[in-house]
């Protein structure tokens, strides 16, 4: 019996030394393209983005993060300051759905059981799988090929977080795409026999960022790190 006791309390300790505080919100902010088409500028918001954003803070350094954000993406060769751009005038907009995954690492620790405000730089990196529309451009004209693709990338994000209000945690974050694909803005179809129509750096493949804000609300049990 006793040594059935020792089990259940060692049961019992391992569940709670795992038991984390969770983060659920959302995410608001704004898109821009870097391909073939358009401004190559790397934080130029022009669409705007909006989702989702779960976190798993597994300790006061490092959390599980998923997210879901939905955007459009544009082109305008027009805004771009390569003047063989200008002179093309190219314009693409593909909406995507972006679903990503994987760790948080804080600079400072962010125990959010402290009862203090804390605030602290962080870094995000994963992977991603995204989804968009194949196109391709027909003298000069973006055309729809009727069809859907998915594309894996890796996200790499900077950002600052906060508590201001208790139980909210309110962040800023820039974050870029590197994505596995060179047909997000059409320069590269998906079908083959649309090949004749690729353009553009064949040895590139596209880039996004997203800029904008996450506010989440905060709940669970204290975990195994606080001290108070």
């Amino acid at each position: 019996m006793r040594y059935l006791t020792v089990l259940i309390i060692s049961i019992l300790s391992i569940h709670v030394s795992y038991a984390q505080i969770h983060e659920l919100g959302v995410y608001l902010g704004g898109s821009n393209f870097i391909g073939d088409v358009g401004a190559t500028n790397y934080i130029s918001p022009n669409q705007l983005a909006i989702g989702g954003i779960y976190k798993w803070n597994r300790s006061k350094r490092h959390s599980y993060r998923a997210s879901v954000i939905f955007s459009d993406l544009e082109g305008l060769d027009s805004k771009s300051d390569d003047p063989r751009r200008q002179q093309r005038g190219y314009e693409f907009s593909n909406g995507i759905l972006e679903i990503a995954a994987g760790m948080e690492f804080t600079f400072i620790d962010f125990d959010l059981h402290t009862g203090r405000r804390l605030t602290t730089p962080y870094l995000f990196t994963g992977l991603s799988l995204t989804n968009h529309d194949d196109t391709y451009f027909v003298n000069g004209v973006q055309t729809d090929e009727g069809s859907s693709s998915w594309t894996f990338g890796i996200p790499m994000a900077l950002g600052v977080k906060t508590t201001f209000i208790e139980g909210l945690v309110l962040a800023v974050e820039v974050g870029a795409r590197y994505t596995f694909t060179d047909g997000l803005d059409g320069s590269t179809p998906a079908s083959s026999d649309l090949q004749p129509y690729r353009f553009g750096n064949i040895n590139n493949n596209d880039w996004y960022v997203f800029s904008g804000i996450t506010l989440t609300y905060t709940f669970g049990e204290k975990p195994c790190y606080c001290t108070n």
